[in-house]
């Protein structure tokens, strides 16, 4: 975290969910985005939550980084809208440059690839690769199903219980805000 830019990487859904709090919560993340001045770093998709944070980052006028590999570029629809956009060859190659260019990860409610980028990130993290902040954002209780796993991998010992202090669940875009303040400082 050297760059006085800060950039703030979203994992999250190509799809809206069933819940319209969270692409509300999608909404309110973008703009926080803005309102500080920070980055979005975020998979480049203009549908479901990914479409939401990245046109309220946009509307709010927040600089914004989308990675997205070629072969999901019609899936997603890829944003081209986007301060910057980098189509990768894979998965592998998007998640890679997203970490790089983002100096806190925030994860909100989405699916297996959702999943796929937290569990990558935390185990980095665990394994001592790195120590950038990962927040939970748990809207509406989403995350509660993946907390108990993690307890039960924790307590069965697969895990020691300072997995848990690798990330930070924070239930709104209030305390997500104040998690990463204190994180930019």
């Amino acid at each position: 975290m050297t760059s006085s830019l800060r950039s703030v990487c979203v994992f999250c859904g190509s799809r809206p969910g069933i819940n319209p709090s969270y692409a509300a919560a999608a909404r309110d993340v973008g703009g926080l985005i803005a309102q500080h001045d920070w980055r979005l770093v975020y998979g480049a998709g203009d549908v479901g939550l990914m479409g939401e944070v990245a046109r309220a980052a946009q509307t709010a006028g927040a600089l914004s980084l989308g990675v997205i590999p070629v072969h999901l570029m019609a899936r997603e629809q890829g944003k081209r809208d986007l301060t910057t956009l980098i189509i990768t060859e894979n998965m592998h190659e998007r998640k890679k440059v997203m970490f790089m260019n983002s100096d806190a990860i925030v994860v909100m409610p989405g699916g297996a690839g959702s999943l796929d980028e937290f569990f990558e990130v935390l185990t980095w993290a665990q394994i001592g690769l790195h120590s950038k902040p990962i927040f939970l954002l748990n809207t509406e209780d989403y995350w509660e199903p993946l907390m108990f796993l993690i307890d039960h991998v924790i307590e069965q010992g697969f895990a020691d219980a300072s997995l848990r202090g690798h990330f930070v669940v924070v239930n709104d875009a209030y305390e997500l805000t104040a998690g990463l303040l204190a994180a930019f400082e």
